[in-house]
């Protein structure tokens, strides 16, 4: 099996290898994975932190050795950059901008040399709050995990990586973590609450802020008001969303 760790600032995952195919997700700085597959162009990728999987370009990726691999995921603590752009220091002498929520720890394996500020092992729950205020006004982008494009579970993926907690990839996955709450108001700021379709079908997801807000996606990351019925937006006057079921996961 092949191995490959993410060398730029973002690299799109795609649903087939093809420049036109849906983005489904992003690699972000320094992260590694597994190459299940690999072709004259593409590669279809299994990533080592959430085991998401999607194609990626060749050219877009540094091939690794098993040994590399498993250094990498031997590294502790994890170091997770904490600003919302920051810059690594190629081993040319160029400047390479990397974005919030990327991978350090593998930078010294790319002779790369990075100075900015980083958050490492697990932060306390009231933490979320601050770092999910950070994506604050982030364009919405379907399989986008940046504050310049983002999707709601890619929002709450990067807040909870960057305080030192795992979520999958998607609201349907994260929605079958952690510990279901039978009212709102035993939720705590950090709490995750998922929502569904009119099938039934979860797709999206959002943060419990305090008094009855939550911190969410829709249009961009934005701040509305939630109660038992669902997400209510005041600008519109009308329900946005349909609240399925409030998770505690840490």
């Amino acid at each position: 099996m092949q191995y490959g760790i993410c060398p730029l600032s973002i690299v799109p995952i795609r649903t087939n290898p093809d420049d036109c195919a849906e983005m489904s997700s992003q690699l972000l700085y320094g992260e590694h994975f597994k190459v299940l597959e690999s072709r004259k162009k593409w590669s279809r990728i299994r990533s080592a932190y959430d085991s998401f999987e999607g194609w990626i370009l060749n050219n877009q990726l540094r091939f690794i050795n098993e040994d590399i691999y498993d250094e990498i995921e031997a590294l502790k603590p994890r170091k997770i950059s904490s600003d919302i752009i920051s810059h690594i220091c190629t081993s040319d002498g160029m400047l390479l901008p990397i974005l919030l929520g990327s991978m350090i720890n593998s930078s010294v394996l790319l002779n790369h040399t990075f100075e900015g500020n980083v958050h490492t092992d697990k932060n306390p729950k009231e933490s979320l709050v601050d770092i999910a205020i950070m994506y604050l006004k982030a364009p919405y982008l379907a399989g986008g995990k940046t504050p310049f494009g983002i999707d709601c579970s890619g929002f709450t993926q990067m807040v909870y990586k960057i305080n030192g907690h795992s979520l999958e990839r998607t609201a349907a996955g994260q929605s079958k973590q952690g510990e279901a709450l039978s009212f709102i108001e035993e939720s705590e700021p950090g709490d995750l609450a998922f929502f569904d379709d009119n099938e039934g079908v979860i797709d999206h997801v959002g943060i419990i802020l305090k008094d009855n807000y939550i911190i969410h996606v829709n249009g961009h990351v934005r701040i509305d008001r939630i109660d038992h019925t669902g997400i209510f937006n005041s600008e519109e006057k009308l329900y946005t969303h349909q609240l399925r079921v409030i998770k505690k996961v840490i």
